[in-house]
């Protein structure tokens, strides 16, 4: 009589816990689906998260907070400029060399710049990277974009409270 209700007692938990598992994981299921697009809708093709402003960096094999991390390059004609999406940006690589990284504004991918020696500007097609007082970013002889060299935006207001 025991080993009957034992074994009546083990069959009635192993159903109804597959009952139970069966009515669960069509709903986890829909729910892990929702997570995984949520997590990847919002990242580039090499994994960057785009919407906290991180970009790939081909040059660093790397995703880069491109506003933190790269040297700002204004539109020449306008310095005081705010809009972060009319910049460009440079970044180089860690372990120094030779090489260059160029976002251009409203382009989705970079441009590398080489240059053949320490001192020379780094040039891309009919675009150099000259390191003067900061940098110049030239095409031709026109200057498109300058800097002053520095990580990160410059502040280019005050640090008074108005009245």
């Amino acid at each position: 009589m025991k080993n009957s209700l034992l074994l009546l007692f083990v069959v009635f938990n192993l159903v109804s816990c597959k009952k139970f598992d069966q009515e669960i994981e069509p709903e986890l299921a829909k729910k892990q689906t929702f997570i995984d697009t949520v997590e990847n809708s919002d990242k580039d093709a090499n994994g960057c998260l785009t919407s906290a402003g991180y970009v790939w960096s081909q040059l660093n094999k790397e995703c880069v907070k491109i506003y933190q991390s790269a040297i700002i390059l204004y539109p020449h004609a306008n310095q005081t400029n705010e809009d972060e999406t009319l910049n460009a940006y440079v970044v180089f690589s860690k372990e120094g060399g030779n090489e260059a990284e160029i976002f251009f504004p409203n382009t989705e991918k970079s441009h590398l710049f080489i240059r053949e020696n320490e001192g020379q500007p780094w040039k891309y097609e009919d675009w150099q990277l000259i390191p003067w007082k900061g940098f110049i970013l030239k095409k031709g002889e026109e200057i498109k974009f300058s800097g002053d060299g520095e990580f990160g935006p410059k502040v280019t207001g005050s640090d008074k409270i108005e009245n």
